[in-house]
């Protein structure tokens, strides 16, 4: 984490240490959180629609803190070690920025609608079997997550992976800005956020602004199978390094590197690539899709010269961040398939690729609940989902959400009402659940993260 004196801190942010006897105070580590000051950190109160953390900045420091930011419109500062700036967000941001400049490690970023955690998380897990590398945690990829990320580094860091998400334009190019990235990764381009961006090219081109950050000679990989992406690149209208290198990753014969082979089994995937001959790679994650991220992360790692042994214990010690297909095994038997964390036709469509592929002596159950910010056709990739499921390999349906009732009425179609069970209320549905699985049962739950489907499966483990 940051270690600096304030005086320094306040060089760093642009800002004016108030308390020059306080200039030699050292803080370590930055919170934004007042419930979860620790000693000696900086407290950087953030405002917002909701929120003023300002109104906590004296009890941050009665709490531990060394010191504090404070905005200059908000009012007299409270008594203690305080550095004035004018913008708190912005201060963390420069002051994010210029740590990531003092450290210097490189840097890679990545972005996607889909698959960019599970990216992120395969990647660092490559690396670190050479380098000492620093990831995301979590769900921090936005204009705050992302400089708290930063913040969080050790100094003798030597690769950061840093995940960045969008929900409008000119997020990421914000996002790429402070990161300054030597790698750019984007995994695809789906539905999410159509409601915001309005269409798929919009949101490739959201996605694309991660070159304008880019170094000179920067990497850019990137999923060839999706020719939007490729069509915004020869618009010529981005903020890209002249001198930018490209990497195209997918199914695609075409791409630099694509699988030549995959096979399905109970521990996971395994495959080959084009890039890597006959040298077969073991991944412990269920689905095609995620063989294709497992590529993007691939290209990464030999950019850094990653040998194929290291890649292979890699993948073999991977570890994901939670609800991102997690397979759970309960005491009786049942297998759940956890994706609960976001969902969209893309990643709703893969994961159900990966329940109707399993192999078991038991049922093959969905459990669906509403994808969200769609936009105006929501309506209709809900059908598709509802169409899309194969009676012939997947035995029951439950649906959670109004949204989701189209989905169960398009998979009626092929299903027939008796397959097919339709809630508003997650108690009705998880009685039902619990009393038409069985043992040996196979359960995928995903819907997007507002629906908190989880809740269902932790109902199912705690009746186990």
């Amino acid at each position: 984490m940051i270690i600096r004196t304030l005086n320094t801190i306040a060089i760093m942010c642009e800002g004016e240490l108030l308390t020059p006897e306080a200039t030699d105070i050292k803080i370590k580590g930055v919170v934004t959180d007042s419930r979860k000051i620790t000693p000696d950190c900086l407290f950087i109160p953030l405002s917002g629609e909701n929120f003023e953390g300002h109104q906590f900045g004296a009890a941050a420091l009665a709490a531990g803190a060394a010191g504090l930011l404070w905005q200059r419109d908000k009012g007299p500062a409270p008594e203690g070690a305080v550095i004035a700036v004018e913008d708190t967000l912005r201060a963390l941001q420069l002051l994010s920025s210029a740590y990531l400049n003092q450290i210097g490690p490189q840097v890679v970023a990545i972005t996607g609608s889909n698959g960019k955690t599970t990216t992120k998380d395969i990647v660092t897990s490559l690396l670190e079997t050479q380098f000492k590398v620093h990831k995301t945690q979590g769900n921090f990829n936005n204009h705050i997550g992302l400089p708290l990320t930063l913040l969080s580094m050790n100094e003798d860091t030597e690769i950061a992976v840093l995940e960045m998400g969008m929900s409008s334009r000119g997020e990421i190019a914000l996002l790429t800005a402070l990161g300054n990235p030597d790698i750019a990764v984007i995994t695809n381009v789906g539905e999410s956020h159509l409601l915001q961006l309005g269409s798929r090219k919009e949101i490739a081109r959201a996605k694309l602004e991660i070159t304008g950050g880019l170094k000179a000679g920067g990497l850019l990989v990137y999923n060839g199978d999706e020719p939007l992406l490729a069509e915004v690149l020869a618009e010529g209208s981005l903020s890209a390094p002249k001198e930018m290198k490209t990497f195209r990753f997918g199914l695609n014969a075409d791409n630099d590197d694509y699988p030549t082979g995959i096979m399905t089994h109970v521990g996971g995937m395994t495959f080959t690539s084009h890039c890597h001959g006959d040298h077969a790679f073991t991944l412990p994650l269920p689905g095609r899709h995620n063989v294709i991220n497992s590529l993007a992360a691939l290209a990464v790692a030999r950019h850094f010269g990653v040998n194929e042994e290291n890649i292979e214990a890699g993948l073999r010690n991977l570890k994901l961040t939670g609800m991102r297909i997690e397979v759970i095994t309960t005491p009786s038997g049942f297998t759940l398939l956890n994706d609960a964390y976001n969902a969209s036709p893309t990643s709703m469509k893969a994961a159900i690729d990966v329940l109707q592929t399993m192999k078991g002596s038991g049922m093959k159950i969905a459990v669906l609940g509403d994808m969200l910010e769609l936009g105006p056709d929501e309506t209709k990739f809900h059908e598709e989902i509802g169409s899309y499921l194969d009676p012939d390999k997947t035995d029951l349906i439950f649906t959670y959400g109004r949204l989701s009732e189209h989905l169960a009425q398009a998979a009626e179609k092929n299903f027939g009402s008796e397959r097919v069970f339709s809630f508003t209320d997650k108690t009705e549905l998880t009685n039902l659940l619990i009393t038409k699985s069985n043992p040996k049962d196979i359960l995928l739950f995903k819907a997007s993260r507002g629906m908190r489907m989880e809740e269902v499966l932790q109902s199912l483990i705690a009746h186990d």
